[in-house]
């Protein structure tokens, strides 16, 4: 039976990642966050129905029947765009989408509260991505609509553009975001990492017809720009989520690209023909899919037929096209192997491997202090082990 080996994987991905010239972009997904403490979707839909009253909750189950939670508030802002008057559609006219909307979204801020999570494997993403000396800007592209990537790289001092310019309105500009980094004149300095939250932010506020970057979370009774719903799309070609997600389809098809994924399930069908149609139009470059336990089924059946597309999963891999289990050596190496298991698919376990790829910098001196204030600043209770 064919076997893969962990060190010679670990090996090879450290020597792609130590290649200055090439262009690396990440992609995260919610288990970047749940390795945090913070919920992910389905985890999120139970908290937001155990907040609303009885009625709205029957209201918000049906929107949710054979929908995740991403998928009903997409519905209620159909409803809203399309109802007039007291036209009613699912028992609910605009206003009434437009309140549950906002309450929905309320409840999601927070849940989302970074201030009860573990910041430690963000702090070590966002130490890596301080020492990434790559000739093209670190893209980090993340479904997850938390603060956990942005404050991390901000408590590290860490210059980062996410599309917006401002402090208290951010405005977003789509010159800046659709230019070639190295290539356009005008285009940011490539010490600046790009931070790309393609299903939007509990920060991000409608104002209007436009969206806004708030400092803060946004207030209770607003609803958050979060998830982009159909409508959205079809409203102009102009507006944030579709030139992020032409931005995400651009950066894997630039050439030699060493594309990172790490907590990511493959639902969203819409980004997987993304990776796998950038996977197969650039042979050269490289996509790598760590998962946390099984491999998806989808990412399997691509990565036979692609061998630029390697997946690592925590009992098997798939390399050069060949799927097969994990080698267990007699020295395993250390920081990515434990109970027989492949461990970099968590993404605490990637934070730490990524963060010591870099080698030693003031980097993480700076770190440790911001890590030992945090602890500092928590109850007693949440500080105990």
């Amino acid at each position: 039976m064919t076997s893969n080996d962990p060190l010679k994987f670990v090996s090879g991905l450290s020597a792609k990642l130590a290649a200055r010239t090439r262009h690396v972009c990440t992609f995260l997904g919610a288990g970047a966050s749940r390795a945090a403490g913070l919920p992910d979707v389905a985890m999120l839909q139970k908290s937001v129905l155990s907040t609303l009253d009885e009625d709205k909750r029957a209201v918000f189950e049906a929107q949710l029947a054979s929908r995740n939670l991403e998928q009903a508030l997409s519905r209620l802002r159909r409803i809203a765009g399309l109802l007039r008057d007291d036209q009613q559609l699912d028992g609910l006219t605009a206003k009434a989408a437009m309140d549950l909307d906002a309450e929905v979204c309320e409840a999601i801020v927070a849940q989302l509260d970074v201030g009860t999570a573990d910041p430690e494997a963000a702090l070590r993403f966002a130490a890596w991505v301080a020492r990434a000396d790559y000739r093209l800007p670190v893209e980090i592209f993340t479904v997850n609509y938390d603060l956990l990537i942005e404050t991390a790289l901000e408590q590290l001092r860490v210059p980062y553009f996410d599309g917006f310019i401002g402090s208290l309105s951010a405005r977003f500009h789509t010159d800046l975001v659709e230019g070639r980094p190295g290539v356009d004149a005008e285009a940011l300095p490539a010490f600046f990492a790009r931070l790309w939250k393609l299903h939007g932010s509990i920060n991000w506020e409608w104002e209007g017809r436009e969206i806004v970057r708030r400092g803060q979370p946004v207030p209770n009774g607003r609803p958050a720009a979060i998830y982009p719903s159909e409508a959205k799309y079809e409203e102009s070609r102009r507006m944030p989520f579709v030139v992020l997600h032409d931005r995400f389809r651009r950066a894997l098809n630039e050439p030699e690209t060493l594309a990172l994924i790490a907590g990511y399930s493959f639902c969203d069908d819409h980004l997987n023909d993304f990776i796998f149609d950038a996977a197969r139009r650039r042979e050269r470059s490289e996509f790598v899919a760590l998962c946390f336990s099984d491999i998806p089924e989808i990412l399997a059946k691509n990565a036979v037929t692609l061998p630029n597309l390697q997946v690592a999963g925590a009992a098997e891999a798939i390399i050069g096209g060949v799927r097969g289990e994990w080698k267990v050596r007699d020295e395993p190496p250390p920081g990515v192997w434990e109970n027989d298991k492949f461990t970099l698919g968590n993404f605490k376990n990637l934070a730490s491997y990524l963060a010591r790829t870099g080698g030693s910098d003031p980097i993480e001196e700076q770190m440790q202090l911001v890590l030992k204030s945090l602890l500092q600043s928590k109850p007693v209770a949440d500080a105990e082990p």
